[in-house]
This record gives structure tokens, C-alpha cells and sequence, in this order.
């Protein structure tokens, strides 16, 4: 059987770490990998989260397993961070999972076992780990407008003119806040055309939403996917932990589905559940724990948000820098866009070759489609790549 494998495609991210991790330059510039890092390059454990650790630690007089679909004090807390008062509670099934990718995972495993003749409309581009999942679930894939090459915005006229074509029973999967890998985010007033145009569909949407509180705020990043869970009939969405409370290695994510009224919500759960049975059985519970831990003590939370506020406004003011520094070393407006967006990552709109100027003549590592991550640069190193990128172009 083994002798059968063929060789898989590399991951273009994975491969680039691997580049950057070999390059014995002692001023290399790493934007690939999409982690946060403080100003001094490292990923810090937040405050309110290390203060959940021992708390949990010291309470914590067994190791078993909880449920197969996670603990519903962590499912109602999430609820609350992510839908708000949209929907009620009764409404809402949930799952933890490994990851935000675990909550996409089950929420494709769903959608093949319910609706295997879906079809599922991503943005183009999207993270590629969404269609990668899809076909490996045999679903079929298609694509709506999203990104404008030229002005570095959203294309809402295509986007909506290609939503339109969605068809009753297909899955419209649509990022939550701080899109990847673009940085190009939909307005509220957007958000509300996209809305009337899926309430009208007949589809199903899914929200991914994996850096809620790393564009505008924690309640306004919420805003289009609270806006679905009111106007749709149902909806599913996938939340990671990951980003805004800095647990990546603790995998700590949740897919919510908000039934549709009149449906019993405990056959959706028991889906749930089921589905997280055959995928690893019970997720884990420790990262869970500690998120869970910090949203409902009052004191943790007030600390995380502040922590978390204060990580956002630092990547905005690299956004700033580095829009300030190329349109005075390009003398045009061109990347004045940058500024703009929200979130980890922006997409530069640099050609290949621009990209691998950069990383040979410059030691500075991006994404092949020069999606770079804002928060691997700091106040030092913004007019570095500023330069290096006016040199290329």
C-alpha cells in the first residue's frame, strides 16, 4: 500500500519557512508565516491567558475526557463572543475542535454528508487550505469575485454579481473579518448588500472567522457575521482561538450551526458530536479551557481585551508606516491601500519575480502572490522593506 503513495505538493508557506529558516543573513525579514509577533519578533503568551493558565492548573483535578463535543461552558462562551445576542442561545449547536481548521473540517464533513451535491463558492483569492479541504471531500468548487488587483479593495459589484449566480442548497463560504490572504475587508454597507443577496439564495453560508478583534475591534469585526445569523435561515461558522488569544500550539477552535427555527437543535449537536467522534473523538480541552476561563472571569477578560486592543492598534500603525513610507519613496499612491486594510495580512500585488527579487537581493520573505504579514514587521524594519520594495518595482 505505501508503495503506492505519490509525492505530495510542498506547502508554498511551509516551504518558505523552511528557505527562511536556512538563510544564514543575520538581517532577513521573515513576512510569510501567519503568526503574531511583538515588536522584538516573538509571540508572546498574553497576560490573561498565562493568569488562566495557573488558575486551570490549580483547579484542575482530572485529566478525562469531557465530551465528544467539548465543554458547553466553553460552546456558550464562544456563542456569546461571536454571535452576541444575534440568535438565541436554543438555537445554536456547537463543537469544539482542534483549531479553526478542525471547525472547518466538520463544518465540510457536514456539508458532504447532508448536501453532497453542493456546490461551495469561495472568495477569489482565499485561504488555501479551504478549497484543499473541499476536494478532499470529493465537494464540488467554485469562486466569486472578491479582490480588485488594481485599487487593492474588495470588488463588491463583481462579488455580488457572482452571488447572485449562487444556486438554493449550495454553500457560500465567506470570511468573517480580516480577510486572508487580501487584508481587503467588506464595509458594513457592503456586508448588508451581501446579505440581501444570500437571504434571497437559498444557500447556505459559512463564516470563517479567525481574527475577530485583529481589524476594528472585537464587536465591530463581528458585525457581518452577526448580520447573517440574523438573516439567514441558518448558518454555520467556524471561529479560531488561535490569533486573538495567542494559543496556536493549544488548537483551539469551534464550529457553531445556528439551526433553523423550528428545527431541534439537539439533532443538530448530536451531529455535531457524531462527526467529531469519527474525525479524532473528543477534541481537546486544555486550550479550550483556558479561552473559556478568560471570557467569563471579568478581570481576565477586561485584561485580554486590552492586551488584544493594544495588538491591533500596533498593526495598524505598521499599516501606516509602511503606506507613509512607500508612497514617499514611490512618490505615488500605489500602496496607499495597505493603510486600509485589517488584520495580518495584505496582499502587495507584486509580480513572482518582484518576490524572489526581494528574497535573494534583500533577505526578505513573502508569499509568492506578495501576501505579506504585517505583524512580522516592527517600527525598524518597515523603511527596510519599504526600500527593498521600491528597488524591485
Amino acid at each position: 500500500m505505501l508503495d503506492r503513495l505519490k509525492p505530495q505538493p510542498e506547502d508554498k508557506i511551509i516551504q518558505l519557512m523552511a528557505l527562511y529558516r536556512a538563510d544564514p543573513r543575520t538581517d532577513k525579514i521573515d513576512l510569510g508565516v501567519g503568526v503574531y509577533k511583538d515588536a522584538t519578533g516573538h509571540t508572546p503568551v498574553m497576560r490573561a491567558v498565562r493568569a488562566a493558565g495557573q488558575a486551570v492548573w490549580q483547579a484542575e483535578t482530572s485529566k478525562t475526557y469531557v465530551a465528544l463535543a467539548g465543554d458547553t461552558a466553553f460552546h456558550a462562551a464562544m456563542a456569546a463572543l461571536v454571535l452576541g445576542d444575534a440568535v438565541p442561545a436554543a438555537r445554536v449547536a456547537a463543537a469544539a475542535a482542534p483549531g479553526g481548521t478542525g471547525a472547518l473540517r466538520i463544518a465540510f464533513d457536514l456539508i458532504a454528508k447532508t448536501a453532497p451535491g453542493a456546490k461551495v463558492w469561495m472568495s477569489d483569492p482565499t485561504w488555501p487550505n479551504h478549497p484543499a479541504i473541499c476536494r478532499d471531500l470529493g465537494l464540488d468548487v467554485a469562486t466569486y469575485r472578491y479582490f480588485d488587483e488594481a485599487t487593492g479593495g474588495v470588488d463588491a459589484d463583481g462579488m455580488l454579481a457572482d452571488l447572485g449566480r449562487v444556486a438554493a442548497g449550495d454553500v457560500v463560504l465567506l470570511h468573517g473579518c480580516c480577510h486572508n490572504p487580501t487584508g481587503a475587508n467588506l464595509t458594513d454597507a457592503e456586508w448588508n448588500r451581501v446579505a440581501d443577496v444570500l437571504a434571497a439564495s437559498g444557500a447556505t453560508v459559512l463564516v470563517d472567522i479567525a481574527y475577530q478583534g485583529f481589524g476594528d475591534g472585537l464587536e465591530a469585526d463581528a458585525y457581518g457575521t452577526r448580520l447573517l445569523a440574523r438573516r439567514m435561515p441558518e448558518l454555520l461558522v467556524a471561529a479560531s482561538c488561535s490569533k486573538n488569544f495567542g494559543v496556536y500550539r493549544d488548537r483551539v477552535g469551534i464550529l457553531l450551526a445556528v439551526a433553523p427555527e423550528g428545527t431541534d437543535r439537539a439533532i443538530v449537536q448530536a451531529n455535531l458530536a457524531m462527526l467529531n467522534r469519527l474525525n479524532y473523538s473528543f477534541p481537546p480541552d486544555h486550550g479550550a479551557r483556558l479561552v473559556q476561563t478568560v471570557l467569563d472571569t471579568p478581570a481576565l477578560r477586561a485584561d485580554w481585551q486590552a492586551e488584544l486592543e493594544e495588538v491591533r492598534l500596533s498593526m495598524l500603525g505598521l499599516r501606516a508606516q509602511l503606506a507613509a513610507e512607500l508612497r514617499q519613496l514611490t512618490n505615488s499612491d500605489r500602496f496607499d491601500f495597505v493603510a486600509q486594510h485589517r488584520g495580518m495580512f495584505s496582499r502587495l500585488g507584486l509580480t513572482p519575480d518582484q518576490v524572489a527579487r526581494l528574497r535573494a537581493d534583500h533577505a526578505i520573505y513573502m508569499v509568492g502572490d506578495s501576501r505579506i504579514n504585517i505583524a512580522g514587521l516592527n517600527a525598524d524594519s518597515v523603511p527596510v522593506l519599504a526600500r527593498a520594495i521600491a528597488s524591485v518595482l
